[in-house]
């Protein structure tokens, strides 16, 4: 290949060049293949290599700087890592025996989104965790059909891992990579982070569609996320499709839902590996787990909690499980265990629940480990019962929903790294919310708390380790799931004349308009004075003034009447009765009225509320202010002073009302303020309580609802079971029966029921109950015997019609490597001669009559 398109490819075969042939005949680049381990020599897949192609092949030696169009073959024995531009040979140990998950994973870490990952042909898993490594690091993962390949273990082990992005028999793998060479996240490849954040603010409308689309489908919203993360995982997945422009992906994953899955599961993977910082796991043995236990020691029901949150494809998870179990010791008995390991992918969960492994583990888990924790299946390795049950595995979101509660550790290392600052706050609280006193959280390396030091104690710098410090969680620490927003469209009412509202908004109105022609000025008022309702013509006695809006009847009221009405308000507050105040004068406009004012108190049954009405009566129509004869000029000036009196004896009257309400007010609000003191000293500590409790009850509720997924899942798994355990019994021509240690019937194959007489209906009675056909009298002695002694019992025996069998009788053992009952099988001798002997009668028949 040229120096323009200097990728690093790897492609590996375990058994068989096939694949490898077809491969290289339709492509341009360098491909390197793996000598068999345990070959004498790289010769043989040296020649082939020639043959199958005309570039030059080349067997790695030390440290070998590759060369475009050149095939590198790998000597026997031999490990190759991809390091400083080089690739570079290591010896190949015992424990060191995936050689190309070893070469892959060296692959992503020196090369990451230019990193091309191929498994064709082979046995085995090799090659299944070197993919997820690829993939994580941005690059492109490829396996051949399984259809295609002659040893299918090593492409359908990838397959099933979920890690490969394309499946594509070997020529159109080739054929693939040349298309998607020339698009820019594989020519031009993001690595700078301010130009990924620019190009993240320059296209955030098609970010915003995208994110919208995985809302929608996913029901996860990743607007809050870092966009520069983000951004290569969907550059990533434009590549696989050859879009080069974001705008046109939006409008493609807005129509296909399998792609939007394909996104989401991108965009949430991880590399992760079993005791990954095998440091922080010895710190947490020797110190702060001994301190845990130190302190449960003194609850009378024992119970450890732990939280690994964002990591649930499990290695995390039973790590922890692990290191636990194996710090407790013999103590385990006398604890409660429970570790939650959360993620927001299903397929994850999935994946962790299973707890099955490629055996590329083995360079991260002892033998010890291996041995203990582990049951060998195949090629793989499955996590031992005893650590899946202590594990619970759900579907959570640590940015949006409540967390779990009562928890003694919490580890999200390398989470917090993919959050915006947003999110960080909102989680660090909710992580000391959910920790007990002197509870510790676990972070990532390049990980902290940030402001929130006052909330924890950095307890070990070189691990992260930090400790819950006995201070309240912040008020503002938000730990109820947060919720989008929802519209509400109001309903139309119907007014049409036929309905029976129609009629009474129709009195309504006609009592409206007959107050407004004929009824006298009046309002309503309430205690406060202020005016709620309008009655009549009241211009002519209110008035609004410039400045801010009100409704207060004093300040809407003309000047002249304040005095007068606010006497009358205050003599009918006080008795509760009626109360009028006749002749008031109202000077307007050059115009004297005289005034009747009246309050009426009322009250409305339904509400108890006091209500006021005001009734303005108008006894004069208004005489024009004029100059007077001399003659009355006398007159005028008494009937002035007459007047001025009775003004300033209503002002009087009007101050000594304002007093006694200052004063009576004054002892009302010193009241009042001394009961809202007690009160609000009341509602806050009940807020508190009651905020406790609400988040107690969600986090419980959140713990609820893993549990019962987590017991869903396992009812699922035994239904499978039991659903392929009854075919395989009903499969079976020999008659088996299984009973439990107190010999009751537990199962029966359908053959069993005439030698041992058992029914369908007999399944769960004792055995002593049944009648056998068979003659072994003393059949319970040797099954207590077996049960016993955990050997087995071999005995021909008869049944009624004279019949010949061979019974064995076995130990029932559980997958503990318990003895749970026995196991009976009649073998049928008769029979099997039978059979032999017409074999060889028809051997003989075939001799003659070929003589």
């Amino acid at each position: 290949m040229s120096n323009r398109r200097n990728r690093r490819l790897g492609g590996w075969v375990r058994s068989g060049h096939g694949a490898v042939a077809e491969f290289a005949a339709e492509n341009r680049y360098g491909v390197r293949d793996r000598a068999t381990s345990g070959s004498a020599s790289c010769q043989p897949a040296s020649q082939f290599a020639r043959k199958m192609t005309a570039m030059p092949v080349r067997e790695v030696a030390g440290t070998t700087t590759p060369k475009p169009n050149t095939v590198y073959v790998q000597p026997p024995n031999k490990c190759v890592i991809a390091k400083d531009g080089a690739l570079t040979l290591v010896q190949r140990t015992e424990r060191l025996n995936i050689a190309i998950d070893h070469f892959f994973e060296s692959l992503a870490e020196e090369r990451g989104s230019r990193a091309i990952g191929i498994v064709l042909s082979g046995t085995g898993s090799d090659g299944t965790a070197g993919l997820r490594a690829i993939k994580a690091a941005g690059g492109l993962t490829f396996a051949q059909t399984v259809e295609s390949a002659k040893f299918d273990a090593m492409p359908r082990s990838a397959i099933r891992s979920g890690f490969v992005d394309l499946v594509l028999p070997p020529h159109e793998i080739a054929r693939e990579i040349r298309r998607i060479a020339d698009h820019p996240y594989i020519r031009r490849p993001p690595s700078d982070p301010e130009e990924i954040e620019k190009a993240a603010y320059r296209q955030a409308d098609d970010l915003g569609r995208i994110f919208l689309s995985l809302k929608k489908q996913m029901g996860v919203d990743f607007s809050a996320y870092k966009e520069t993360t983000l951004l290569r995982r969907i550059q990533r997945r434009m590549a696989l499709h050859r879009i080069d422009k974001l705008n046109r992906y939006a409008r493609f994953l807005r129509d296909n839902k399998t792609e939007v899955e394909a996104l989401f599961d991108d965009l949430l993977i991880n590399v992760t590996r079993f005791f990954r910082d095998k440091q922080l796991f010895r710190a947490l043995k020797k110190r702060f787990l001994p301190a845990l236990f130190k302190n449960k020691s003194k609850d009378r029901q024992p119970e450890l909690r732990v939280w690994v949150p964002g990591r649930a494809t499990g290695e995390e998870v039973y790590s922890l499980a692990i290191c636990i179990l194996e710090a407790l010791g013999s103590r385990l008995s006398k604890m409660r265990i429970q570790i939650f390991g959360t993620d927001l992918s299903e397929s994850i969960i999935e994946h962790a629940r299973a707890g099955i492994y490629p055996s590329a583990i083995e360079k991260d888990v002892s033998r010890a480990r291996l041995k203990r924790f582990f049951l060998k299946r195949d090629s793989t390795y499955q996590i031992h019962r005893n650590v899946r049950d202590i594990c619970t595995f759900a579907r959570q979101n640590i940015t949006a929903d409540p967390p779990f509660s009562r928890l003694d550790m919490i580890s999200c290392r390398n989470v917090l790294i993919y959050l915006s600052p947003q999110l960080h706050k909102r989680c660090i609280p909710q992580f000391h919310y959910a920790l007990n006193p002197g509870g510790y959280l676990i972070l990532g390396p390049a990980e902290s708390v940030g402001l929130y030091d006052e909330l924890f104690e950095l307890v070990d710098k070189k691990n992260k380790i930090y400790a819950k410090k006995k201070v309240p969680t912040p008020h503002d620490a938000n730990l109820a799931p947060l919720q989008g927003f929802e519209f509400v469209r109001a309903k139309a009412r119907s007014t049409s004349p036929g309905d029976a509202a129609f009629n009474a908004q129709l009195l309504q109105m006609a009592d409206r308009i007959t107050l407004g022609v004929y009824a006298p000025a009046a309002v309503v008022i309430d205690r406060e004075l202020h005016v709620q309702q309008f009655g009549g013509r009241t211009e002519l006695f209110l008035e609004h003034m410039p400045g801010p809006a009100t409704l207060n009847l004093l300040q809407l009221v003309r000047p002249n009447l304040v005095a007068d009405l606010r006497a009358v308000i205050q003599r009918a507050i006080k008795t509760g009765k009626p109360a009028r105040k006749e002749r008031a004068l109202l000077k307007l406009k050059g115009r004297i009225y005289e005034i009747n004012i009246e309050v009426v108190p009322f009250k409305i049954p339904a509400s108890g509320q006091s209500w006021f009405l005001i009734i303005f009566d108008e006894t004069t129509k208004g005489t024009k202010l004029q100059k007077l004869p001399r003659a009355l000029e006398k007159t005028g000036a008494q009937r002035e002073v007459t007047d001025l009196h009775r003004e300033l004896a209503a002002s009087k009257e009007s101050l000594q009302a304002i007093i006694e309400e200052q004063e009576a007010t004054n002892e009302e609000l010193k009241s009042a303020n001394e009961e809202i003191e007690s009160s609000n000293e009341e509602l806050q500590s009940t807020n508190e309580e009651l905020e406790t409790a609400k988040e107690e009850l969600q986090s419980t509720n959140e713990e609820l609802t893993t549990l019962n997924e987590e017991l869903s899942n396992r009812n699922l798994e035994m239904m499978q079971l039991t659903n392929e355990l009854n075919n395989l019994l009903a499969s079976i021509q020999m008659p088996i029966v299984m009973v439990d240690n107190a010999l009751t019937v537990r199962r029966a194959t359908p053959a069993a029921r005439g030698a041992f007489n058992i029914l369908p209906t007999d399944i769960g009675r004792p055995l002593s109950e049944l009648r056998p056909n068979i003659d072994v009298p003393d059949l319970e002695n040797i099954l207590r015997d077996v049960i016993e002694t955990l050997g087995t019992h071999d005995r021909k025996v008869t049944d009624k019609d004279g019949r010949r069998y061979s019974l064995r009788v076995r130990p029932y053992r559980t997958t503990d490597n318990k003895i749970d009952g026995a196991v009976l099988t009649l073998v049928d001798i008769d029979g099997t001669k039978e059979c032999d002997a017409a074999k060889i009668g028809n051997r003989t028949k075939d001799v003659s009559s070929r003589k």
